[in-house]
């Protein structure tokens, strides 16, 4: 099961109701265009069914599937530098002047658009849920910039389209410190072995547990004095395992034995469908338990999303390249 492994969960405003045909329509300005010679970076929509001429939107059991492709091109910094001092020094020997640092800047430019032509792409998916039904937008993504950058692409597309972060009653961080200092999870939850704990002063220090017992008196004396989880691993109905982390984001999504009819043998080739089915089949049941367990939701403000409309993003042409320091969960 790959359909989500990690998911930011959206709350979608009810003003929004656009159907299927008219939700394909909306997306086909922003089809995914693979990068150009001298172009950095390239986003849009592609079949998530991966049929290269398919629909963009395929629905599952009412439920909605769609993907968003990444693709940006990289340069070795040290080439680019290596390439830079060169042409520097050229100046230097045949003029008899230091360039200066906008001459430089200039020149690294130009340097980096001449090397992308020869550049190696990247790719990432980012496969997104759509829950009419329950007005859920789960983006598989831990990354929250990547995440934002995909809402936006909807926000832009979809007519009326908006949406907010979840937010809970009781803050996931102070739910998981009584979880680990009762030992006693909410209904159909059990505390798996892994667990992060942060400390809210200057010191910002971090301890971390992997395959270990937690109903032990270190947790809780960590708690005690003032250490926060940041994320907890956690199994939902002997159903599935997750992390729970203080941003009320789910990563390390695992659909336990049991949660697919079929058997090894039995699995095709192609089990888009099924693996669809399960995976929104279960974490749409998940999904409200956990919120329960939280204190239900919080009535927030739409997201402020609106400027993304105006935003000048197609298909082949997007802002520049991402920092090359993003987030260790991130494809590139």
């Amino acid at each position: 099961m790959s359909v989500f492994k990690n998911v930011i969960v959206y709350r979608i405003e009810p003003a929004w109701s656009q159907d299927l045909m008219a939700a394909e329509t909306a997306l086909q300005p922003l089809r995914f265009v693979p990068c150009g010679a001298s172009q950095e970076k390239s986003v849009g929509w592609v079949p998530p069914r991966g049929d290269e001429h398919g629909p963009l939107v395929e629905s599952i059991d009412g439920q909605w599937i769609l993907e968003f492709m990444i693709e940006a091109k990289t340069l070795p910094g040290s080439v680019v530098r290596r390439k830079l001092e060169e042409r520097l020094a050229q100046i230097e020997a045949s003029t008899g002047r230091k360039p200066g640092k906008k001459e430089s800047k200039e020149l690294k430019e130009d340097i980096t658009r001449e090397l992308l032509p020869m550049a190696f792409s990247r790719h990432a998916r980012v496969t997104v849920w759509i829950d009419r039904e329950n007005r859920r937008l789960v983006v598989n993504a831990t990354n929250a910039a990547r995440a934002d950058e995909v809402v936006s692409s909807l926000v832009q597309a979809l007519s009326s389209f908006g949406v907010a972060l979840i937010h809970t009653q009781i803050e996931p961080a102070a739910a998981m410190s009584g979880w680990l200092h009762s030992q006693e999870p909410p209904a159909e939850f059990t505390i798996d072995r892994e667990c992060e704990l942060k400390a809210t002063d200057e010191s910002k220090s971090v301890v971390r547990y992997a395959k270990h017992a937690l109903d032990i008196d270190e947790v809780r004396a960590h708690i005690e004095a003032g250490k926060r989880p940041t994320r907890l691993a956690m199994t939902w109905d002997d159903r599935v395992s997750f992390e729970l982390t203080e941003g009320m984001q789910l990563r390390k999504i695992v659909f336990l034995e049991g949660t697919d009819s079929a058997a090894p043998g039995d699995k095709k080739e192609d089990d888009f469908d099924a693996d669809v089915a399960i995976a929104t089949g279960e974490l749409g049941q998940l999904l409200p338990a956990l919120l329960e367990a939280l204190g239900g939701e919080q009535e927030v403000m739409t997201a402020a999303l609106d400027d993304a409309k105006d935003a000048p993003m197609t298909p082949a042409t997007a802002p520049a390249a991402a920092s090359a320091q993003e987030e260790e969960e991130a494809p590139f």
